[in-house]
């Protein structure tokens, strides 16, 4: 796990609990900002999973260069 999918779900779960918070007090701009921070933590944590795939495929072609080649 990298740090940007480890920053993505905090983020998610942090804004999650803002959502959940501002819904029982009926404060709008609170639930508001915890689904804008949610949804910041869901797009960091996908680009923290597209670096992983593309670590991973390096990694590959590394270990086995002679099996890449055009």
């Amino acid at each position: 796990m990298n740090k940007d999918q480890v920053k993505g779900l905090t983020k998610e779960a942090t804004g999650e609990v803002k959502e959940q918070v501002g819904k029982a007090l009926g404060d709008t701009e609170l639930r508001v900002k915890g689904h804008a921070k949610e949804f910041e933590g869901k797009a960091q944590k996908k680009l923290g999973d597209m670096k992983e795939v593309a670590r991973e495929d390096m990694d590959d072609i590394e270990r086995n260069p002679s099996n890449n080649q055009s």
